[in-house]
């Protein structure tokens, strides 16, 4: 607002100044012609325009201390505006006074008025400027800004040297990271301002204007051309037309900060001329595909979030300047500054709170530390607006996505593949017939990570985004606009208890132990319940409209049949349960499912379990890592029965053979997922239920293998699934000296694009089988996958492998070519102790970026630092990463990250 007002008042006094013959012009009265009262004012305006210039550059420049200022420099500036509203153009060149504006008295009044109190507000800022310890929105040390020194050079680097060609230079980050920190310090560096002709800093923001920006160009390059520049223009084209006749011919730097939308930029980008003289131009922005869009050479800068250190050093020379910082402040500040999770922005505010007289204190900085996002918001509603922006720019369905963030805990590592399965369960995710609901899920989810507001915490091998977090002060946005809203009510350690009225929310999330459960009610409107901790509710029966129940974290613990009935909760549509070794318990929950037809998620566990006889319409369920005992529990269950079911996780349990039943051949067509299933029978019949299944995990005891080998699970018939991705196969370890033959009963589909195998002892000369799948990227072999002591591979194998990783093998030599892995990218290899070495021949594959090697197979080290060297002596980048132990997951983890 402060800054429209600024920017609309210096146009017209840019206007009235620029043009002398405006200033010459006469004024009608009835008795006589006179000197127009502009030009006898003419230094009185040249004033009132310094100080709306200065203004417009304080704000920006000082945008949080000046923020006392705003409302003041606002109503002085629309006051000012209001003395020349009535002085209208008929023709460029000639303005007139209109009868209502005769008392020259009365205007020279204002005009001093506006001069005076425009006058007191510099001296205040100027005041701003002086007791600010240091000057600029980050800060600076001996050395160089904090957090950002070496940052600053790349960009310096890239401003003034190399090519000769115009170079976009985008950097993006979240709101209050530090971007137009960065671009002022490198446009206001004395190397900038000597090697360019022209500078001008443009600020768009989200509501532009495009004669606003233009006009604000112009003033930039007045102040090199001084007083020549034509600000008069019919239209935006005009001015734009001017801006590249002055920019024409001399190298420039132009900032565009805060750059929201492409279309801002193809209406800007003609007017800057490529006149091979290393002009360059900066776009900070928080959105990804506006750098990428900026930038076609693909080089934008991400700006990172500070470390603990720096951010504590930045917090230290905030609050003390060149002072130390007390001994008994020291522990108590580190805490402070870890919790402002590296963003620069709020580790400013909290020490503009902490260096106020009277607050250097031990007890208030522990209560600072205690409430750091609180302080943060309430200290500063400049940063609230900061980070607001990004939320109101957000379409619906992001939006919507975006607050869903808040229901998980602080800090919380959120898996993607089950996020994604919840914002379908809820209905965020459009219904499209011609795209997948997971890939636009995942979709929504890029989106809001390209617009800075999640932020990628694992990128799984197939290069997608498997794990996320939100940066603490964006989820407590989430939290406000949850309660703002009615979005959701979370319960955390400080809730002490479920509060009054929560029966009226929409979604509830626990994040911890409390007394008490949901209060008792005759019916409630919640229909999203996630448990992390503490089962909140005595009965089901008073949420008969529940969507999505997630309990996964936490077991069922009640043995009564009206407690424990979930079939009468017809909309559930996501369902996690995790159920105590009851059997009444199991029981009770698996006569129900089947009542379920909108469920599309089931996941299932059961805790501590026993083995039991396998009921006929049952699957059981068995801990892997008991000590196989002869019971199991067992749940009766339908499955084929729930026709909208997507996703079907049993964590290790068993599911029994559709095809041995009789009943009408069913079409699963929805169903995509199917994991840990154990001893899992590929049946022809069962198998052409599954059309559309694109993940299958299927776990294989050495019990049942050893006894009556693999042909008894049909494995051949894999082949039959035509869409399947992914598959993980898992064979628990035969004793020794007994041999596998799963490599002559098993076949692959063609479509497979991630394979994982463990324990099945594939014979090396065997592979040749699972080289020749054409469409394979990510191949991990785990834990004795493969045996023997030689692996030769051929041509025309492995063409689209991406990733291979071998664990736990007892490979000797391994013989092989470049063009036997053409497309290959990473190569982990991880107790391989009796492998000689790594061909030589890999270290040519053009494709190849990471070698991760076991660190204590000194022999496969020193052969992957040695190709190192000699692709890095031929100008190729190759990492080499040293590994001390496994950081894949274990299997139970599929369902979410393979």
């Amino acid at each position: 607002m402060a800054y429209a007002a600024l920017d609309s008042l210096a146009e017209d006094l840019d206007m009235i100044l620029d043009h002398q013959s405006c200033l010459r012009c006469l004024i009608l009265s009835e008795r006589s012609l006179e000197p127009c009262i502009l030009f006898q004012k003419k230094q009185h305006i040249e004033r009132l325009h310094e100080n709306i210039v200065f203004f417009l550059y304080f704000l920006g420049d000082f945008a949080r201390e000046g923020h006392i200022l705003k409302a003041r420099i606002t109503n002085a500036a629309n006051q000012a505006k209001n003395l020349f509203h009535n002085l209208n153009s008929s023709e460029p060149g000639q303005l007139l006074w209109t009868a209502a504006d005769r008392n020259r008295e009365t205007f020279c009044h204002e005009l001093e008025k506006s001069i005076a109190e425009t006058d007191l507000i510099r001296q205040e800022a100027m005041h701003i400027k002086s007791s600010r310890k240091v000057h600029t929105p980050s800060t600076e040390t001996g050395d160089g800004v904090v957090g950002l020194k070496e940052v600053l050079l790349e960009i310096k680097s890239r401003l003034c040297q190399g090519s000769k060609e115009l170079r976009i230079i985008p950097i993006v980050g979240m709101g209050g990271i530090g971007k137009t920190t960065l671009a002022r310090y490198a446009y206001d560096d004395p190397l900038s301002v000597q090697h360019f002709d022209i500078r001008a800093w443009l600020t768009i923001s989200q509501s532009y204007n495009i004669e606003t920006i233009l006009r604000t160009a112009l003033r930039s390059i007045k102040d090199v051309f001084d007083s020549c520049v034509s600000f008069w223009g019919e239209d935006d084209e005009l001015l734009k037309d001017n801006v590249y006749r002055y920019l024409k011919g001399r190298r420039y730097l132009i900032v565009m900060d805060d750059l929201w939308d492409t279309n801002v930029w193809d209406e800007l980008r003609r007017m800057f001329p490529d006149d091979l003289n290393g002009s360059r131009i900066i776009v900070t922005t928080r959105e990804s595909k506006v750098a990428s869009y900026a930038d076609s050479l693909g080089h934008p800068h991400q700006m990172h979030l500070m470390s603990v250190d720096q951010s504590w050093m930045l917090l230290k020379e905030r609050v003390f300047g060149c002072e130390s910082c007390p001994l008994e402040l020291e522990e108590i500040g580190e805490v402070i500054a870890e919790k402002c999770r590296g963003l620069p922005l709020a580790v400013v505010v909290i020490a503009g709170v902490l260096s106020n007289n009277g607050n250097q204190r031990k007890d208030y900085w522990e209560n600072i530390a205690r409430n750091v996002s609180k302080v943060v918001y309430t200290n500063d509603e400049q940063f609230n607006e900061i980070l607001t922006l990004s939320y109101g720019f957000l379409p619906s369905p992001l939006r919507l996505c975006f607050l869903y963030m808040g229901c998980f805990p602080e800090d919380y590592e959120i898996n993607v593949s089950k996020l994604i399965k919840l914002w379908l369960a809820e209905g965020f995710l459009a219904s499209n017939e011609s795209q997948d609901m997971e890939e636009l899920g995942y979709e929504y989810l890029e989106e809001l990570v390209t617009r800075s507001l999640v932020l990628i915490n694992k990128i799984g091998t197939d290069g997608r985004i498997r794990t996320v977090k939100i940066h603490d002060l964006l989820r407590d946005l989430c939290l406000r606009k949850c309660e703002d809203e009615n979005f959701a009510c979370t319960i955390n350690e400080f809730s002490g208890s479920f509060p009054q009225g929560i029966q009226n929310s929409n979604r509830l999330s626990v994040f911890c132990n409390i007394s008490g459960n949901i209060p008792s009610m005759e019916t409630s409107t919640m229909h999203t319940i996630i448990l992390f901790k503490h089962w909140a509710f005595d009965s089901w029966k008073s949420f008969r409209l529940l969507c999505i129940f997630d309990g996964l974290s936490v077991p069922i613990c009640q043995t009564s049949s009206s407690d424990i009935y979930i079939g009468e909760l017809i909309h559930l549509r996501y369902l996690a349960l995790t159920c105590e070794s009851v059997r009444q318990t199991i029981i009770l929950v698996s006569n129900s499912l089947y009542h379920l037809q909108n469920l599309q998620t089931l996941i299932i566990k059961i805790r501590a379990f026993t083995r039991d006889v396998v009921s006929k319409f049952g699957y059981v369920m068995e801990s892997f890592y008991s000590d196989m005992s002869e019971h199991q529990e067992y749940m009766e269950f339908e499955f084929w029965r729930m026709p909208n079911l997507r996703h079907l996780i049993l964590l290790d349990g068993f599911l029994p053979d559709p095809s041995t039943k009789s009943f009408k051949q069913i079409y699963m067509e929805n169903l995509q997922t199917l994991c840990l299933i154990r001893d899992f029978k590929c049946s022809e019949r069962f198998l052409e239920m599954l059309p559309n299944l694109k993940k299958l995990g299927v776990i294989y005891s050495y019990k049942s293998t050893y006894e009556t080998g693999w042909s008894q699970y049909c494995l051949l018939n894999l082949v039959r699934l035509n869409r399947l991705e992914k598959l993980n196969v898992y064979a628990e370890p035969y004793p020794t000296g007994k041999g596998y033959d799963l490599s002559r009963n098993i076949a692959f589909p063609l479509a497979l694009k991630k394979l994982s195998l463990s324990g099945c002892r594939f014979p090396w000369e065997d592979m040749g089988m699972i080289g020749l799948l054409p469409n394979l990227q990510v191949l991990k072999l785990k834990r004795h996958a493969c045996d023997g002591p030689e692996w030769e591979t051929s041509d025309g194998e492995f063409c689209e492998l991406k990733v291979l990783l071998i664990d736990s093998t007892d490979l000797v030599q391994w013989t092989t070519e470049s063009c036997h892995f053409p497309k290959l990218e990473q190569l982990t290899l991880f107790e391989c102790n009796n492998l000689r070495d790594i061909p030589c021949e890999i270290g040519e594959i053009a494709t190849l970026q990471l070698i991760e090697v076991d660190i204590r197979n000194s022999s496969v080290v020193e052969s992957a630092v040695l190709i190192k060297e000699e692709q890095e002596s031929c100008g190729n980048e190759l990492q080499v990463g040293l590994l001390r132990s496994r950081r894949w997951e274990k299997y139970t983890s599929w369902y979410y990250n393979d």
